[in-house]
């Protein structure tokens, strides 16, 4: 068994790389880490070790569900914000696919981001 620290980064392909970091930067509040080219951008969440890699698809390259990221997570600072935290996504271009519990008081939403992606908000 590799022992690790857990997740460092998750690398996404995107129909439009200016626009999905004005998703994630509007929207979750991402900074951006660093630029290489033009066509890639890393980013974090403030105080956290997470890091977002936002890659300029290729033009035949799929994006979003069929591109083979299931979903992936973000984890509220407060679960009373769950709504609040819907409406911005759909107010910065996402939108709600589906709400509910996990098990009684463990809300979620999926939710996704402008190429489709989900993300999962609770």
């Amino acid at each position: 068994m590799i022992r690790t620290s857990g997740l460092t980064h998750l690398h996404l392909a995107v129909r439009d790389v200016r626009k999905s970091l004005k998703f994630y930067s509007d929207v979750f509040g991402m900074q951006v880490q660093f630029w290489v080219g033009e066509g890639m951008v890393f980013l974090n969440t403030p105080d956290s070790g997470d890091t977002l890699t936002l890659r300029q698809a290729g033009q035949d390259e799929p994006v979003g569900p069929g591109g083979g990221v299931g979903h992936f997570g973000f984890r509220l600072q407060n679960k009373n914000e769950l709504e609040k935290a819907i409406q911005e996504v759909v107010a910065g271009g996402g939108s709600l696919m589906e709400q509910g519990e996990h098990q009684p008081g463990v809300p979620y939403a999926y939710v996704t981001d402008v190429d489709g992606y989900v993300v999962e908000l609770g």
